[in-house]
């Protein structure tokens, strides 16, 4: 009787000892860290998002969107890999220009992908529209482009303006881009302003800025970036499914589907720009109880019944990934080859002169 005793204690012992009870934020504050500026996409996309999170997590604790920009997002990214506790109070939300950063080798990164947890992933897409006096109604129109003076606002050839410009190189067409924007919204206004004649924005700002331009007949889509499939192809984007995507036009323009250096960098670069742009983390050493809450939260989120259509209106129709998927766009949007990486490196300071810190 003793003996059953004592192996039922020793039972219990290691039940309660192994036993990981859910976090409950009641009466706390989320700080939600986003290293860009009020009023932009990743400020918008925390801000849709936030309400709901205060909701789904334990508790229903406030979560509160601190923006802390500069140094193209690393400042504030820096901050949150010193700074945030492992108590799930404080969470990280990334875009495609954190990622940038640190694919190059910038030396202002301080911080690693690896040490952190990631709980949502959110893709996004982005459309390239020109100014119909150039004389362009579709893709296979590209052509007559080459040898025209184009001209295109950008905030800087190492932030998400990397993707466009490489892609305008590879198609062949002469861009002169304008630097110095202080972010897309601005190259949008430059673009309806008559002082560039070509432009391209993210899925959000595409859907409530610019389809109203397509309409007046003051713009034309020619072409998505294009979306990830699970097996990694490049495939049309489906917010936008009767455009064609980067690749199908390239193959209009030379004949022959993409390869080579400049095409591996752009599409390592395009992952960590769009499949994978925008991202939550918790910081190094997070318990794996919270980590597991925070990924119930957003599961619970985006499974909700009529999540998928309030989502459309501001995000896109994109899958939103949590749990293992999550997993995978993370890594795939933070892993760069060394040959890819010493290529971008190189073209960027042979094409545009820059000094890579």
């Amino acid at each position: 009787m003793h003996r059953r005793l004592a192996i039922l204690a020793g039972a219990l012992a290691a039940l309660a000892a192994n036993c990981v009870f859910a976090a409950d934020f009641a009466g706390n504050t989320v700080e939600w860290i986003i290293p860009f500026k009020e009023g932009g996409g990743s400020d918008k996309w925390a801000r849709f998002y936030a309400p709901m999170l205060a909701k789904a997590l334990p508790g229903k604790p406030s979560v509160v969107v601190r923006n802390m920009p500069g140094a193209g997002s690393t400042r504030g990214t820096n901050y949150f890999a010193a700074r945030a506790k492992p108590d799930g109070l404080t969470i990280l939300g990334t875009s495609g220009s954190t990622q940038f950063p640190y694919l190059l080798g910038d030396r202002r990164v301080k911080y690693e992908y690896k040490d952190w947890q990631v709980v949502l992933a959110s893709p996004t897409g982005g459309v390239f529209y020109v100014n119909p006096a150039l004389g362009v109604r579709s893709a296979k129109d590209l052509v007559k482009l080459k040898g025209k003076k184009l001209l295109y606002g950008s905030q800087g050839a190492t932030s998400l303006d990397l993707i466009p410009l490489l892609a305008f190189e590879l198609l062949g067409l002469d861009v002169e881009p304008i630097f110095g924007m202080r972010g897309r919204a601005a190259a949008r206004l430059a673009f309806e302003r008559g002082e560039v004649n070509i432009d391209q924005q993210t899925t959000p700002a595409y859907l409530s800025q610019v389809v109203p331009l397509v309409k007046a007949g003051k713009a034309v889509p020619i072409m998505s970036w294009g979306a990830l499939a699970k097996d990694g192809r490049l495939v049309r984007d489906p917010t936008f499914p009767n455009l064609p995507h980067f690749a199908e036009v390239y193959e209009m323009i030379h004949g022959r589907k993409p390869s080579g250096p400049a095409w591996h960098a752009w599409r390592t670069f395009f992952v960590a720009g769009f499949p994978g742009q925008k991202m939550v983390f918790l910081p190094k050493g997070t318990p794996p109880d919270i980590v597991a809450v925070y990924r119930a939260a957003f599961e619970k989120i985006v499974s909700a019944p009529g999540f998928e259509k309030k989502a459309a209106k501001r995000l896109g129709i994109y899958p939103q990934h949590t749990g293992a998927a999550a997993e995978a766009t993370k890594h795939l949007a933070t892993t760069i080859a060394p040959g890819d990486r010493k290529w971008v490196r190189d073209w960027l300071v042979r094409r545009f002169k820059v000094k890579l810190r």
